[in-house]
C-alpha cells in the first residue's frame, strides 16, 4: 500500500507533510484575528460594559450592599422598569 509521503516512483515526497502545519497555522491565525477584533464564539461582538452610573446598576449595588431591603428593591425596580420600558420580574420584554 502506498502512502502520501511515498518517496520512490515519483510520489509527492516528504514535503507533503508540511500541509497539516500550514493548515494549523491558518486556523490559529484566523482564531487569533477573530479574538483580537473582538469576536466571541458565543454572543457575537463584544458589548460595552454596563454603565456604572445607570439607575438600575446603582439600585443593584445598594441592594447588594444591604442599604435597602428586598421590598424596597422591588418597589424601586418596578418604578425604574416603567420609566425605562422594561417589564417587572418574571415578565417578558
Amino acid at each position: 500500500m502506498e502512502t502520501l509521503a511515498h518517496f520512490a516512483d515519483g510520489g509527492p515526497g516528504p514535503w507533503i507533510l508540511l500541509f497539516p502545519l500550514v493548515w494549523a497555522a491558518v486556523i490559529v491565525g484566523g482564531v487569533t484575528l477573530l479574538r483580537r477584533t473582538g469576536w466571541r464564539a458565543r454572543g457575537g461582538p463584544r458589548r460595552p460594559a454596563a454603565d456604572e452610573n445607570s439607575p438600575l446598576t446603582v439600585l443593584g449595588h445598594r441592594f447588594a450592599s444591604g442599604e435597602i431591603d428586598e421590598d424596597e428593591y422591588w418597589r424601586r425596580l418596578s418604578v425604574l422598569d416603567e420609566q425605562f420600558g422594561r417589564t417587572g420580574k418574571g415578565g417578558t420584554a
